[in-house]
């Protein structure tokens, strides 16, 4: 697996924050078309809020709205203060220490950034933000996902954007959540398929955009 997917935190920590004071706001209210999962298994008993900001909102509005019938977006989960951020990279990097005893504390520490952004780093975590979404499809009325990940389980394993190995079916579910979400002008984070941003560091380390317009909220 990749080190960094083109997005080492040196890059990261570059990049200059000029926060524009956009707040955040529930794109459920911007779109019938956008949906908030209330459960999700990969986060059960996690607080988690659709929560973004004013610009990615309409933006993610303006992605659902052109999805072909029958398919709507869902967030997994927007906006996150920074005390759950670290629980939950704290929990990443215990969770990945049991299940690899062989990696030594830099392997951990790398391969535990890949998934999760450190929660004390200069950069701000991307969610820490408000700029940054989980996403995913679903089918409309049941809100069953669609499939991104077969034949491979959702991990690390499936998690790159670009992973082989993927089944035709999944790989043209992932190509249409990239079409729809690059038209609308968000940008992916090479590492985590569900994972897309506007306006945060990660950004625009990928559009070489000259300053970031979101910095971290406060809790």
């Amino acid at each position: 697996m990749p080190r960094s997917f083109g997005e080492p935190l040196t890059r990261l920590r570059a990049v200059r924050i000029q926060d524009n004071g956009d707040p955040l706001v529930d794109p459920c209210g911007l779109s019938p078309r956008i949906h908030f999962a209330q459960k999700h298994p990969k986060f059960e008993d996690m607080p988690r809020t659709p929560s973004v900001r004013r610009r990615v909102a309409e933006m993610l509005a303006q992605a659902a709205e052109s999805l072909p019938d029958g398919v709507d977006l869902q967030i997994i989960e927007g906006f996150r203060p920074l005390a759950q951020q670290r629980f939950m990279y704290e929990s990443l990097r215990q969770e990945f220490a049991a299940r690899h005893p062989e990696w030594g504390r830099a392997t951990l520490n790398r391969m535990t950034n890949l998934m999760s952004a450190p929660p004390d780093d200069p950069c701000p975590p991307p969610h820490t933000t408000g700029g940054a979404a989980d996403l995913c499809l679903i089918h409309v009325p049941s809100d069953e996902p669609l499939d991104m990940t077969s034949p491979l389980a959702w991990d690390e394993t499936s998690a790159p954007t670009q992973v082989p190995g993927l089944s035709p079916e999944a790989q043209a579910n992932r190509r249409l959540l990239i079409d729809t979400l690059e038209a609308a002008g968000l940008t992916n984070y090479a590492g985590e398929w569900w994972h897309w941003s506007y306006g945060d560091s990660g950004w625009a380390l990928r559009v070489n955009a000259p300053y970031a317009f979101y910095d971290r909220l406060p809790e």
